[in-house]
C-alpha cells in the first residue's frame, strides 16, 4: 500500500508541473533575435495588441531584409510616419492561417493581405516565393496564427509601369520613346498604364539608350515610332515575372519577339538582336499592374 501511495503521490505532482505558457504572435517575433527590427516595427505602428487577439498570418522579413530595404536598424524605421509603417507591415501579413501546405501551387496567385492590396505567391515543388521575396522558412507557430519567413521587404505599390518610369530621372529616354512610340502604336502605353492586365517591363537606362544610338532626347523623338514601338514592345512581357520566378530560358515580348533569360550569375537578358546581353541593374520594383527590371542595354528585336 505504501509503494502504491508513493507512487500515486508522485503522479500527481508531475501533473500539477504548470504547462508552457501560450506565446502570441508578438510573442513570438519579440522571442527571435532576427526579428528585432520587425518587432520594433510593429510596436512603433500600433500593432502589438491587434497581433496578441487576432488570427493572422505574417511573411516576416529578417533584420537582413529590412536592412537590404535601405532600414539599418529600428531607429531607421521610425524616420517613417507611423500610419507608413502600418501599411508596410500588413501587406506582409494575412488575416487568417495560411500553412505553407495550403499555399497554392502554381505562379504568381493573388492572396489579399490586412493592407488590401495583394501579394503574389509562387510555389513550386522546391520554393515557395513572395513577389520579390524568397520564403526562408515556414510555419514557426503561435497560439493565433503562422510565422513565414522571408528574405526581402515587401514593397506595396502605389504607382503603375509608366508612372515609375516617368518618376526615375534614369529612365527619361525610355518614356521619351514609349511617349513617341504611342503615337504610331496606342497598344505601348496601354501596356504600360493597364488596370486590368499585369506586364513585366525591361527598362534600359538613359545611359542604355544613349549605347544604342540615341544620343539624345530629340533623336528618340525624331525617330519613326513603329520602330520605335517594336523596340519598345521587345521590352515587354505579359507576366508578373518577379526574380525569383524567372529562370534560364526564352520568353515572349508583347511584340511576339524571344527574349533570352539567364540567372546563372545574376539576372541576364538578351534580344535577338543583341551580341551581347542585358544585366539586371535593379530588380522587381512592384507596379500596380507589373513589375519593373532597370537594365543597362536596348533589347533589340
Amino acid at each position: 500500500m505504501a509503494l502504491l501511495m508513493v507512487g500515486f503521490m508522485g503522479a500527481c505532482t508531475d501533473n500539477t508541473t504548470p504547462p508552457p505558457p501560450r506565446q502570441t504572435l508578438v510573442d513570438v517575433v519579440a522571442a527571435n533575435s532576427n526579428f528585432s527590427i520587425l518587432r520594433d516595427a510593429i510596436e512603433y505602428a500600433g500593432l502589438s495588441s491587434d497581433l496578441r487577439l487576432n488570427t493572422v498570418t505574417i511573411f516576416a522579413p529578417t533584420n537582413a531584409a529590412f536592412q537590404a530595404a535601405g532600414f539599418a536598424d529600428p531607429a531607421a524605421v521610425k524616420t517613417l510616419a507611423t500610419g507608413t509603417v502600418r501599411s508596410l507591415l500588413l501587406y506582409h501579413m494575412l488575416g487568417f492561417n495560411v500553412p505553407a501546405s495550403a499555399l497554392v501551387v502554381g505562379k504568381n496567385t493573388a492572396v489579399p493581405t490586412l493592407q488590401g492590396g495583394d501579394i503574389y505567391v509562387t510555389k513550386t515543388a522546391s520554393a515557395v516565393s513572395v513577389n520579390n521575396a524568397r520564403v526562408t522558412a515556414t510555419d514557426m507557430r503561435a497560439e493565433n496564427g503562422l510565422i513565414h519567413t522571408i528574405d526581402r521587404v515587401l514593397m506595396p505599390p502605389t504607382l503603375n509601369l509608366l508612372e515609375i518610369a516617368q518618376g526615375d530621372p534614369s529612365l527619361t529616354y525610355l518614356v521619351a520613346a514609349a511617349t513617341r512610340a504611342a503615337t504610331g502604336n496606342p497598344a505601348v502605353v496601354s501596356a504600360l498604364t493597364s488596370t486590368s492586365n499585369a506586364f513585366t517591363v525591361f527598362a534600359p537606362t538613359n545611359e542604355a539608350f544613349i549605347a544604342a544610338g540615341f544620343p539624345s532626347i530629340a533623336s528618340i523623338q525624331a525617330a519613326p515610332a513603329a520602330t520605335l514601338a517594336a523596340v519598345i514592345l521587345n521590352h515587354v512581357v505579359a507576366d508578373r515575372a518577379f526574380s525569383p520566378t524567372l529562370a534560364n530560358g526564352n520568353v515572349t515580348t508583347a511584340g511576339s519577339g524571344q527574349l533570352a533569360v539567364d540567372v546563372s550569375n545574376g539576372v541576364t537578358v538578351k534580344g535577338n538582336g543583341n551580341t551581347m546581353a542585358s544585366k539586371v541593374l535593379k530588380a522587381d520594383i512592384l507596379a500596380t499592374n507589373g513589375v519593373v527590371h532597370v537594365i543597362d542595354r536596348v533589347l533589340l528585336p
